[in-house]
Order: C-alpha cells, then sequence, then structure tokens
C-alpha cells in the first residue's frame, strides 16, 4: 500500500469529524421557558397549569351527581376563554410501600404477626399486577393570549403580538404584564373550580419542569428523578468560568 494513501481509520476519522450535530431537542418543542411559575410559548402566549383534585362521581347520590352537573355547566359558561383539561394515567407504583413491608418483616419479632405481612406483601403485589391498578392525575391549563384579551383595541393587541411575540424571548415588563393578565384568569379558573368542590393549585417552577419532563420521558419515570430547581443553578453557577 502507497504511503500517501489514507487508511481506513483516517477515513473514519475523517468522517466523523466532518459529521455535523443533529437538531437540539429544543427545537421539537412548543415552548420556549418556563419562567417564574409560567410556560412561556415560542409565540410569546403564556400557559399557567393548575393541578386539580377529583371527585368520586359514582359513589354520589343521584341529587349530589346533579347538582355537580349544574355546577360542571355553570363553570363551562363562566369561562371567558378556553382552557384545556389533560388526564395525566400512570401505573401505580408501591415498590417503595412493598420494600418497606419487607424490612418490617424482617425487623418483627412476632411469628405470627411475621406471617401476616408476608401474606399481606404477597396480596399486594398480586392485587397491583392483576389489576393493572392505574394512578390518575388531572391538570387544567390555563392559557393567556394578547390577541383575545377584549379589554384591549385591535391595533394594541396587533403591536402586542407582532412586535415581541415573534423573538425567542419577552421583553421583561411586556411579561410582568401577560403574568398579571395570566394570573387574572387563573384565579377565577380556580374560584370556579372551588364551586364544584375542587381543589386547584398552580404548580411552580419546579413542578412545571418535572411534568414535561416526565411527560416527554414516560420510561425514565421510576429510575430516574430530577434535581430541584436551586441545585440545577448552583451547579451551573459553578460550572461557569
Amino acid at each position: 500500500m502507497s504511503p500517501d494513501m489514507p487508511t481506513e481509520n483516517d477515513m473514519q476519522s475523517k468522517k466523523l469529524a466532518g459529521a455535523k450535530a443533529g437538531p437540539s431537542t429544543k427545537k421539537f418543542l412548543d415552548f420556549n421557558e418556563v419562567k417564574e411559575d409560567v410556560v412561556v410559548m415560542k409565540d410569546g402566549t403564556l400557559r399557567a397549569v393548575l393541578m386539580v383534585s377529583s371527585i368520586n362521581f359514582a359513589l354520589k347520590s343521584e341529587d349530589e351527581q346533579n347538582a355537580i352537573i349544574q355546577q360542571y355547566i355553570s363553570f363551562m359558561n363562566a369561562l371567558e376563554s378556553p382552557i384545556q383539561i389533560v388526564v395525566q394515567s400512570r401505573r401505580l407504583n408501591i415498590e417503595d410501600y412493598l420494600e418497606r413491608l419487607k424490612l418490617s418483616e424482617r425487623e418483627q419479632k412476632n411469628d405470627l404477626l411475621r406471617m401476616q405481612i408476608t401474606d399481606y406483601r404477597a396480596f399486594v403485589g398480586e392485587l397491583i399486577d392483576l389489576g393493572q391498578i392505574m394512578q390518575k392525575q388531572f391538570f387544567v391549563v390555563v392559557p393567556y393570549n394578547p390577541m383575545s384579551d377584549k379589554r384591549k383595541n385591535f391595533w394594541t393587541q396587533m403591536t402586542e403580538v407582532l412586535t415581541p411575540a415573534l423573538s425567542v424571548r419577552l421583553a421583561e415588563e411586556r411579561f410582568q404584564q401577560r403574568k398579571r393578565d395570566l394570573m387574572n384568569r387563573v384565579n377565577s379558573t380556580v374560584a370556579n373550580l372551588s364551586s364544584m368542590g375542587l381543589k386547584a393549585v398552580m404548580l411552580n417552577t419546579q413542578q412545571l419542569i418535572e411534568l414535561y419532563y416526565r411527560a416527554y420521558n414516560p420510561e425514565l419515570i421510576d429510575t430516574e428523578k430530577l434535581d430541584d430547581m436551586e441545585n440545577m443553578r448552583v451547579a451551573e453557577n459553578q460550572a461557569a468560568p
């Protein structure tokens, strides 16, 4: 082989060196950032996410069911802007609970109680496997779009949308104003949900990040836990030159 001819390793190295990095995952996400407990979308609109409690409708009496239905109708009629209702279903994971039972079983001195714990642990494990018991979480997404604000005239709305909404980040003053308008909608939605006997809590920044992380990485829910935002910021600052 001529010394000037490239070897197979050289060709492979050049091929790897010339390979371009793939597109960032962020390119495929609908939102741009999570900031001050608010999700900022790429089009400049905002979202707040409420976690909502549930009602066991089937266990209510007929009169209670009719009352709940009427309250729900009133809730829907009272809405001045659209909302999104999301139901997230996950298989119930009780591995930690079973591990605690196993530890209690080993530490139990009474033979009879130890046998009862063993039987109970086996029963719960079998029940979960056979029943495929699901854990459900309920969310209400409250959006804010400056174009939907009826208090502002058409030209004000157009100026707000065309100027900052097309940029990657909202100007701070404009963001704070939009956040205040969004919070008014959130408070109204929480009050209307409360009239049905439902409790609603707005997710903070850390909880929003965990929610989206789990939604985009469902296979990692049981194996990885996201660090606290404060710890992530500290690590970021320490790594900076």
